[in-house]
């Protein structure tokens, strides 16, 4: 099992040898192709489970972190920096779970900022959906290694949290 310290020295080792090759070889020593081709894969991975329950992994996120946090309702601003989201792209994410009763708009006509709450429908939703976000959770584990995922898991949310 490598240490943390023997990892950044193997990047240390690879990075300098990438920076010798001219030209960069394409999509072996590009990051954000890497990255995003990983995250298609395990999306690919939710979606089959969480379908199950009627939410895509996104959905399922959204509701997930109306749920955890520590006050009653988010703004959007807030919900979009927890999710790490373009405010556009959360409202379009957002619009069937409003429509399916999942998810409140609180705004009163005096507040011009939205206020999103989870509905005890939303909650319902949720915790079943809970079971299909384990399953998934479970195969990607058993795939990758339950350590491996833990250190990759926390390296990926140290990204956001930069």
């Amino acid at each position: 099992m490598h240490t943390y310290a023997d990892l950044l020295a193997e990047l240390h080792v690879e990075v300098a040898a990438d920076a010798e090759q001219s030209p960069a070889q394409f999509p072996e020593h590009d990051d954000c192709f890497a990255v995003r081709q990983a995250a298609r894969h395990l999306s690919q991975l939710y979606e089959r489970h969480l379908s199950a329950a009627g939410l895509t992994p996104t959905q399922f996120s959204i509701l997930g972190s109306l749920g955890a946090a520590s006050e009653p309702s988010l703004t959007m601003a807030q919900l979009a920096r927890t999710m790490v989201m373009e405010r556009t792209t959360l409202v379009r994410a957002l619009q069937p779970l409003l429509r399916g009763g999942l998810v409140e708009d609180l705004a009163q006509a005096s507040d011009s900022r939205r206020r999103l709450a989870l509905t005890q429908a939303g909650r319902t939703r949720l915790t079943e959906a809970n079971v299909h976000w384990r399953a998934a959770q479970d195969e990607f584990e058993r795939r990758f290694g339950p350590q491996r995922a833990a250190w990759l898991r926390r390296e990926l949310l140290r990204i956001t949290r930069v």
